[in-house]
């Protein structure tokens, strides 16, 4: 099967189609990560993006039902140098191929994803179509061109919950075994369940939830539109504020209800719950040029000097100049470009990063981000 990759400014690469037969749209942006495909093909917060991987080949060690992060695929196509027809893996269940098939998953293979990436650092990414059923690479760009731009574009309220569920496991826990503290030290087992983290869900990953359960947490998960007054009925001992696709500028429900939260239950956000506290705190964010999307990324600590190695998948970035320093401690920045990376509120109990120390399969330099929001929370309850 014979597949088109268009991008809106013309370019077009052929390659090989694999997954389903037909047509995908989305903004076209890349991830340096080495492993955890499955990971990335099931994260929300790619909801509206093809995503090309750097790393030659795809699917070698197959998919399984453990490592997916949401119940479905969230990418809208794949794009890769090699797409493996078959798995190598004893914990492999289906193969790659057949499984974004199931999902209706266009991938394209065969291509030049070097040039493809060093096109896209060069020009920024920008909107592309995937298609294994249309010929003419003109009619392919004109419909690039016509895709909705994710400036402006609320995918939060899209990808969240519909109702409010209470995070229960629905398989074997991928972190139940040793894991290895920052000071070199194993960790002890889960504690029992002793705190109440209302989650909002604006395309929240499943090894967020496993990591605040083994922190000792219940978590109860609502939709993205839930109002501050419904949060709080809920006797939380603090609210998180998930990952998610789209701008945080037009997601405005969700910055008003984070106004009304501050200062009453402590708060701990990743990604686009960093960027919505920035813009609740009356900061301002922009799109970035090709986005940070991998498992490789610097970012120093700014208190202690350390640098962690993380994953990032994000778009957007909180503007440290609109941050009042006064309110706001800039707590981390990204060694590559100097983006602000996290930040805490100086009076309040609130802290966020725009990076993901729930990284599977990781890095897990900054596991320790859960264990301090229990702390945070266990003191706040003193």
């Amino acid at each position: 099967m014979q597949a088109i990759l268009a991008l809106e400014d013309g370019r077009i690469f052929r390659g090989e189609g694999h997954g389903a037969k037909g047509e995908c749209y989305g903004e076209v942006v890349f991830n340096t990560s080495l492993t955890g495909y499955q990971e990335i093909f099931t994260d929300p917060s790619y909801a509206g993006q093809i995503v090309v991987l750097t790393n030659p080949q795809i699917g070698n060690y197959g998919t399984n039902l453990s490592d997916n992060e949401a119940n479905k695929p969230y990418i809208e196509g794949l794009v890769t140098r090699e797409f493996s027809p078959v798995s190598s893996n004893w914990r492999s269940q289906q193969v790659a191929d057949e499984y974004l098939e199931r999902f209706q998953v266009p991938v394209i293979s065969e291509i030049d994803t070097r040039a493809l990436v060093r096109h896209l650092r060069t020009h920024g990414v920008m909107r592309g179509v995937i298609s294994s059923i249309e010929t003419n690479p003109d009619v392919l760009v004109e419909k690039a061109r016509s895709i909705r731009k994710m400036d402006g574009t609320d995918l939060a309220k899209v990808v969240s919950t519909k109702a409010r569920y209470e995070w229960e496991p629905d398989g074997p826990d991928p972190l139940d075994q040793p894991t290895v503290e920052e000071e070199g030290e194993a960790t002890s087992p889960a504690p029992a369940p002793h705190l109440h983290v209302v989650a909002y869900d604006f395309g929240i990953k499943k090894n967020i939830l496993r990591m605040l359960s083994r922190e000792g947490c219940r978590v109860t998960v609502v939709p993205a539109e839930t109002s501050a007054e419904d949060v709080m009925s809920l006797n939380p001992d603090g609210v998180f504020l998930s990952n998610g696709p789209g701008d945080p500028e037009p997601v405005t429900y969700a910055q008003e209800n984070i106004r009304k939260l501050v200062g009453r239950t402590p708060i701990f956000g990743i990604c686009l719950g960093h960027q919505l506290i920035g813009l609740a705190l009356g900061g301002r964010t922009y799109k970035l040029k090709f986005g940070h999307h991998g498992g490789n990324h610097p970012v120093k600590q700014m208190e202690s000097g350390k640098v962690e190695i993380t994953c990032h998948n994000h778009n957007f970035a909180v503007d440290p100049d609109s941050m009042k320093v006064s309110q706001v401690d800039l707590t981390h920045i990204d060694l590559n470009d100097n983006t602000l990376e996290g930040l805490r509120h100086r009076t309040m109990p609130l802290f966020s990063v725009q990076y993901h120390p729930e990284a599977s399969p990781g890095p897990h330099d900054s596991n320790y981000l859960f264990r301090d929001f229990r702390v945070l929370m266990e003191e706040w309850k003193r």
